[in-house]
């Protein structure tokens, strides 16, 4: 069983400088809206620190949001990078100097149970350390018990709120540069129809709902009206291709968009339909109407806390399809998918009603009356 948490939800006194590890993925970062965003309102003086990847650097310069600074940490095993990596000792223990020196009054662990990251967040030498524990970690001064299976976003929340940093808003929420439009059009001039986005992908094979099925989705929405465009990473141009071969409709292939360039283009899309990875859960953040295909223990975990626009199907198999071993707390090593149950017709259905939804002027979808 997890160690109790660390009660304590008092506001920490005279902080000018917070740390915030959480070196993570696109979707990963989007959960953590709601907990920064508290933590902005908790502490509305401090220099917010973000501690993450390379990524995270270039997306959030310039961006408006409670983030004010981001620093790119180096490949640390366990910590944003391979258990398996050989780390470089004199770069990591250089950059926890230059740490050391911005003499942190808060720093928060919100990457994962802290196996390897709270011992990483106590070299820091910070006032106070907050966040989660998983059992066997090492504490931190503040700690909330890490379980596997939690909405990532209300976990988080409750992460901040052990600093006294309580709910704001619910909503993640994330806001589009003019740089990232430029971005996109470099790239793209997107048609005078309305747009439909298809996401095939997905890191984890088991999250991955066949492409063919996209391919009728995309059929569904351009008899509809769309103009279809169908994204994926640089590694998914196998996929994506798959999906613009197999539709009846012409479809635009927008793989390896820039980051900002999608943030852009889901910006103006009428509807995304994707599988549970980042371009989804930035979809959210932006008020994009959205149809989710998830496994059922990671909508647990994804799910948004206010789902005005978004719409989701889900599949309850937890079997390996191959060798049978139930996967919710171990996973066998068949690379299969965990939701082909779900049906085109259920995919198509959502689709189109969101599809057919307006939006207001201000981009987020209108709630359901």
């Amino acid at each position: 069983m997890p160690p109790p948490a660390d009660p304590s939800h008092k506001r920490v006194e005279r902080v000018e400088r917070i740390a915030v590890l959480r070196p993570s993925a696109i979707g990963d970062f989007v959960f953590a809206l709601p907990a920064l965003a508290a933590l902005r309102a908790a502490y509305p003086q401090a220099h917010i620190v973000y501690l993450g990847r390379r990524w995270h650097r270039e997306f959030l310069e310039d961006r408006p949001g409670p983030v004010d600074e981001t620093l790119e940490v180096p490949p640390i095993p366990g910590v944003g990078a391979p258990l398996d990596l050989v780390g470089n000792a004199t770069l990591i223990d250089a950059f926890v100097e230059t740490l050391r020196e911005r003499r942190f009054d808060l720093a928060l662990q919100w990457y994962g149970g802290g196996g390897y990251a709270n011992p990483f967040l106590q070299r820091l030498g910070a006032r106070c350390t907050a966040g989660l524990r998983a059992e066997g970690a090492a504490p931190l001064d503040r700690w909330l018990a890490y379980e596997q299976w939690r909405n990532e976003r209300l976990r988080l929340l409750e992460a901040a709120l052990l600093v006294g940093a309580a709910p704001t808003e619910l909503a993640s929420r994330l806001t589009v540069t003019a740089r990232d439009r430029e971005q996109l059009r470099r790239h793209w001039q997107p048609p005078g129809a309305p747009i439909a986005v298809l996401q095939p992908g997905a890191t984890d094979p088991r999250r991955r709902w066949p492409a063919e099925r996209f391919a009728a989705i995309g059929d569904a929405l351009a008899d509809a009206g769309a103009s279809v465009a169908v994204n994926g990473s640089a590694d998914e141009r196998a996929l994506v291709a798959q999906v613009t071969d197999a539709m009846r409709a012409p479809a635009t292939n927008l793989c390896d968009l820039p980051l900002g360039a999608l943030v852009a283009l889901l910006e103006c899309a009428r509807v995304l339909v994707s599988n549970d990875t980042g371009p989804l859960h930035l979809a959210d953040a932006l008020g994009t109407p959205s149809v989710g295909i998830y496994w059922l223990p990671n909508l647990l975990a994804a799910q948004p806390l206010v789902a005005d626009a978004h719409r989701f199907a889900f599949s309850m198999q937890t079997d390996c399809p191959v060798c049978g071993l139930p996967n919710v707390r171990v996973r066998c090593a068949h690379e299969t998918s965990y939701v082909d149950r779900v049906s085109v017709d259920e995919v198509r259905a959502l689709a189109l009603e969101r599809f057919n939804c307006a939006r207001p002027a201000s981009g987020r979808a209108p709630a359901p009356t």
